[in-house]
């Protein structure tokens, strides 16, 4: 039999058997991502205990921590949504950027820059804890669907006003949320302490404190990385105070 009657009879025998093997997936393309992974309300302390230029020193504080390049890599990898807040007395809180996709480091960086671009001036009374930590958990059914919800709650002073902020805290964690804080230490030393016990809850949840500019920034960034990258099992449960 001719060679090339063999090839074309083998040929038609290749066509006639079943495919059996998995097509492979196209290769993703520069910049495209999945699913979010992380949705994260981060919650400023807007209210009579926080001077203008406290709440520009939080603002700051988040703007530099957006533009470092280990949390940058870290909101993109988990590919988070991000949305900044502010509050003060009972059921105020006021969203400041809405949700905003992250999907590359240079995302995090516009954030930075959203940040900076805001209207200053604003200046609460209370300091409703309970009511910000409810309000911020009802963010996530307006955009901010993932897999893993975190709220950041920062403030300088305790809850004065509203729900209790345990109350609020057991709420929100029975919904899979975590809630996680961040406690200026320029007025109440024990502050962690009562975050600690009233304030952060959910798998994994903690609590980190700063005195000045440089160790807000530097315990917002490593909380952020955290959130972000660290398995609940394997983040810390207890204080983690930035000296």
């Amino acid at each position: 039999m001719p060679r090339t009657l063999l090839y074309a009879l083998a040929l038609l025998v290749l066509l006639a058997l079943p495919c059996t093997a998995p097509r492979a997936a196209p290769p993703r393309q520069a910049g495209e991502a999945g699913p979010a992974g992380v949705a994260l309300v981060l919650a400023l302390d807007g209210s009579a205990s926080i001077t203008t230029g406290d709440l520009e020193f939080q603002l700051q504080g988040h703007a530099a921590a957006f533009r470092d390049p280990a949390v940058a890599e870290a909101l993109a990898a988990a590919h988070a949504l991000v949305t900044l807040a502010a509050y003060s007395g009972p059921h105020s809180l006021r969203v400041l950027i809405p949700w905003t996709s992250l999907k590359r480091p240079e995302d995090a960086s516009r954030f930075a820059d959203g940040i900076d671009a805001l209207p200053r001036g604003f200046q609460g009374d209370s300091t409703a804890i309970g009511a910000a930590i409810e309000d911020a958990a009802a963010l996530f059914d307006h955009g901010g669907s993932a897999p893993r919800r975190v709220i950041d709650l920062v403030s300088n002073g305790f809850s004065n006003a509203g729900i209790d902020p345990a109350t609020a805290r057991d709420r929100v964690t029975k919904r899979g949320i975590v809630v996680n804080g961040l406690a200026i230490l320029d007025e109440f030393p024990w502050l962690e302490e009562y975050f600690e016990e009233s304030v952060i809850g959910g798998p994994g949840s903690f609590v980190k404190g700063a005195m000045d500019r440089d160790s807000f920034v530097a315990a917002l960034r490593q909380k952020l990385i955290l959130e972000m990258v660290a398995l609940p099992d394997h983040m810390p449960g207890a204080s983690a105070a930035v000296p």
